[in-house]
């Protein structure tokens, strides 16, 4: 792979305003915290409660997907759980799903409406993926510029595994169903990325997807996710 191909994917790390710098270090800290063992019981009930029997059913399938896919190796855990949202849960905007124009959803609203976009996506296998033992260290939430057309492209984000943490990351999208390098994803220009270890900004130079302001909606989802049992 060029060189130049890693440079935009393995980027540099983001010196962040002082004024937002509190609110970062207690998202992030957040965001580092190793994930309980969710009480699947408690958000199948409140599944059903709060959305009928075919929700319920969809997290009955994703603890199954969960038990079955432990001792898998790491690649094969990526395509399942890569699969298994992208084939379960129908892309939508969340003006649609959630009648706002920027919601970040947990996997139980995810699973429970059934639709979302792509955040909601990516935070759906971001928390799978630790639950399933791979560690933050290994994973990014990354916003891309993702190319629609021959002028057009549209923010977008993705789940990024690397296998080295300077090495080129794999990359989960609710786009395609395969689990690809970077460098074969040559209609994606990452802007930025998160973990619990820091913030990252990539090779693009413009874009509506504010680091600190989209960072900030994890006081929110982390709140909700405890309160659904799945306790970060």
């Amino acid at each position: 792979m060029c060189n130049a191909v890693m440079t935009r994917w393995v980027a540099r790390a983001c010196l962040v305003p002082w004024v937002a710098w509190t609110l970062l270090v207690c998202l992030l800290a957040a965001l580092g915290a190793s994930i309980a063992a969710p009480d699947f019981d408690k958000m199948q009930a409140l599944a059903l409660q709060r959305y009928g029997p075919r929700a319920a059913e969809t997290v009955a399938d994703w603890h199954r997907m969960i038990n079955e896919s432990r001792d898998l190796p790491d690649m094969e855990k990526l395509n399942r759980v890569n699969i298994f949202f992208n084939r379960r849960v129908l892309f939508e905007d969340d003006i649609v799903v959630w009648q706002q124009e920027d919601y970040w959803a947990t996997p139980l609203e995810f699973m429970g409406r059934g639709a979302g976009d792509c955040e909601d996506f990516t935070i759906a296998k971001y928390l799978t993926l630790q639950t399933l033992g791979i560690g933050n260290d290994r994973l990014r939430l990354i916003y891309v510029r993702a190319q629609t057309g021959a002028t057009r492209s549209i923010a977008h984000m993705v789940l990024g595994f690397y296998p080295q943490a300077t090495g080129e990351p794999l990359i989960l999208d609710n786009l395609i169903n395969s689990v690809r390098p970077a460098s074969m994803r040559g209609d994606l220009s990452p802007v930025f990325s998160f973990n619990g270890a820091g913030l990252w900004v990539g090779g693009a130079t413009t874009s509506s997807a504010d680091p600190t302001t989209r960072l900030s909606r994890w006081r929110d989802v982390l709140e909700r996710m405890r309160q659904e049992g799945l306790s970060p």
